[in-house]
């Protein structure tokens, strides 16, 4: 799913900042126990799903220090391999991270799943590949081969890994050489968005692409495509929602507490805003929920850092 990803406040900044004030709150006392830190910090990130599921929310702030009995700080990140070493240090608390970077941030530091959300509208999060609908010569994905194909970004779980892992899985290709120019494709680019690369299919810069498949229905209400000229050829496995997970090593009565509050948490306007729907909620997310990402990985030899 992809709007407009709203300019990000880096996450540098934000934990330079952090630092500052850290030392200046203390804990609000109600609910608190002795061995809790005295600020909570909490960091998000754009979403590629839900794009502007990561801005800062003083209302959600507000009622998840009032919930829990101490401060909480939450910040908007840019990156997270950045996200992930102030973790480490134990600078945030808790980090909304990918499918790929849950892994990535499993590597190095102790960290526990806390929750996800539900699925956005009726539609579940999966990547489609894309063309033209008067497009003849492309029909299924063994029809992309030599074609002109973008995905995203390689750092995409939607925009690239699912998709590269789905050409893998059913193409038997090799994943080292998926980018080379005439072994499959004849040419891959990276459009960098998903709408980029939505736009580019419609343009005839590509011939075909992968994106998320909200996307489309997306661009079309936002009439900057039109879907019926568009045609879906594949799609792959359904993708686990980005994740907010806790660092390992906090307090359980304080782990509970946090995952208590996203659970019962339910302004609607909050998920119309940050979601684009009110019908979504938090639910507990579980290490089981990424063991399609565990295959993924090991089938495209993907070294954390």
């Amino acid at each position: 799913m992809k709007k407009v990803i709203l300019a990000t406040v880096s996450l540098v900044l934000g934990v330079i900042l952090l630092a500052g004030c850290q030392s200046s709150e203390g804990s609000s006392g109600k609910g608190a126990n002795k061995d809790w830190p005295e600020k909570l910090t909490v960091v998000t990130m754009p979403d590629e799903n839900n794009p502007e599921a990561g801005g800062k929310n003083e209302a959600f702030q507000k009622a998840m220090s009032e919930y829990i009995g101490i401060p909480v700080e939450q910040m908007e990140g840019g990156d997270y391999a950045v996200g992930i070493e102030a973790m480490k240090n134990e600078q945030l608390d808790v980090l909304l991270v990918s499918p790929m970077s849950y892994f990535q941030a499993k590597q190095r530091v102790d960290i526990e799943p806390l929750v996800t959300t539900s699925s956005v509208g009726a539609e579940v999060y999966k990547t489609v590949f894309v063309t033209k609908k008067d497009n003849k010569e492309i029909n299924e994905l063994k029809d992309l081969k030599g074609k002109n194909f973008a995905f995203v970004d390689p750092a995409s779980s939607s925009g690239y890994m699912f998709p590269k892992y789905t050409l893998v899985k059913e193409l038997e290709l090799d994943p080292n050489k998926v980018e080379e120019p005439n072994y499959f494709f004849e040419t891959v680019a990276y459009s960098g968005k998903h709408d980029s690369s939505l736009m580019g299919v419609v343009k005839g810069d590509y011939e075909a692409a992968a994106v998320a498949g909200q996307v489309i229905a997306m661009m079309d209400k936002a009439e900057l495509v039109d879907k019926d000229e568009l045609k879906v050829i594949a799609e792959t496995d359904e993708i686990p929602n980005p994740s907010f997970v806790v660092r390992k090593d906090l307090p359980e009565d304080l782990k509970k507490k946090i995952k208590e509050f996203y659970l019962q948490y339910e302004d609607e306007k909050f998920f119309e805003a940050f979601y684009q729907d009110k019908t979504v909620r938090y639910v507990e997310a579980k290490e089981s929920d990424y063991d399609t990402v565990k295959d993924m990985i090991e089938t495209l030899g993907i070294k954390g850092e």
